[in-house]
């Protein structure tokens, strides 16, 4: 960090400000999306600790660095998000599933992450006690995990296992004592341990063949209606999960019953367009509009690919779509 950039900001230089703050931002925007869950919940918080930033310049003494100071504000902005009673509206009475549940999910709210927006984090970003890889601490999995926890164990187990940070200066960031720290992160690993959704796998490598020829069966089977194919691809543990409607579906009969039930939905897709999410494989779902022959975005389906099978797929509405840059309608 250069001192004069920090004299200029200091003294009210938003282009000094800028150029001290903009290296972070990605990696803020990230943090903050595993706190919160959203996407856009993560933006709104991004913004809010940048404006705080800025505010609060002049009085940034060094003791610190400027990336850990940030992360500070960062996080405090998203425990009061989390604490506030108003942040997340009540889900209206869902619609009946159109076929019996496992069970309903409480994060009804998750949003997926768009692989370019991960493009520009940092590689040596964690610190030396970080236990997670960039790509597990991403996942879809890792982040609807991290929804169920407390704010405080939240916030503990980011900075200690996933950004790396010390136990003293992770009491330090939110103001804690070191034993709440250690407390805290306890039970936040006890808990996303119990919370496992499938057992661990070999993975495989992104865009390798062996993805690739595993994506195109996939795709085959569900545009085609093919649900014997498409559930021979599924874990014994898969799940199938569509936000914000609450209704998950857990192991491959449950799956099953459910890929039948919307059979014909499926097989109204006219093309599935293809984008990453959370580092794993992703669409954008077009159906082709009976009047006009255009195609209109219907959803973004996401893959999680575990052990050369699929073991999370998730349906999320076409709000989503803009951040992955897929357009509202595309000609035929």
């Amino acid at each position: 960090m250069s001192n004069e950039l920090l004299n200029r900001a200091r003294a009210g230089d938003a282009s000094a400000f800028a150029a001290l703050v903009d290296p972070h931002k990605s990696e803020l925007q990230v943090h903050c999306y595993r706190m919160l869950g959203s996407l856009q919940d993560a933006e709104d918080a991004l913004q809010e600790t940048l404006l705080s930033a800025w505010v609060g310049i002049a009085g940034f003494e060094g003791r610190s660095s400027l990336r850990t100071w940030l992360y500070r504000i960062a996080t405090h902005r998203c425990l009061n998000a989390l604490r506030s009673a108003s942040r997340r509206p009540a889900l209206a009475t869902p619609e009946t599933p159109p076929s019996q549940p496992s069970g309903t999910g409480e994060v009804f709210w998750l949003q997926p992450y768009p692989d370019v927006m991960l493009d520009g984090l940092p590689d040596d970003a964690p610190g030396p006690e970080a236990i997670y890889e960039t790509n597990d601490a991403i996942s879809l999995a890792f982040v609807t995990a991290l929804q169920l926890l407390p704010p405080n164990q939240r916030a503990v187990l980011l900075l200690r296992d996933v950004l790396g940070y010390s136990a003293s200066e992770s009491a330090e960031l939110l103001g804690l004592s070191e034993d709440a720290v250690t407390s805290a992160l306890k039970r936040a690993r006890a808990a996303l341990r119990a919370g496992r959704t499938h057992e661990d796998a070999p993975p495989v490598s992104r865009n390798s063949p062996d993805e690739r020829e595993l994506l195109d069966r996939f795709l085959s089977a569900f545009t085609s209606g093919d649900v014997d194919a498409l559930v021979a691809l599924f874990t014994d543990d898969v799940w199938v999960r569509m936000p914000p409607l609450p209704f998950e579906y857990h192991g491959r009969e449950a799956a099953r019953r459910f890929l039948e039930a919307i059979g014909s939905h499926r097989t109204t897709l006219a093309r599935m367009v293809p984008v990453r999410a959370n580092r794993q494989p992703a669409w954008g779902e077009y159906v082709r509009d009976p009047a006009t022959g255009a195609l209109h975005l219907v959803g973004v389906l996401v893959a999680v690919v575990s052990g050369g099978l699929i073991c999370e797929l998730t349906h999320f509405e076409a709000t989503v779509a803009p951040s992955f840059g897929l357009p509202r309608t595309l000609d035929a």
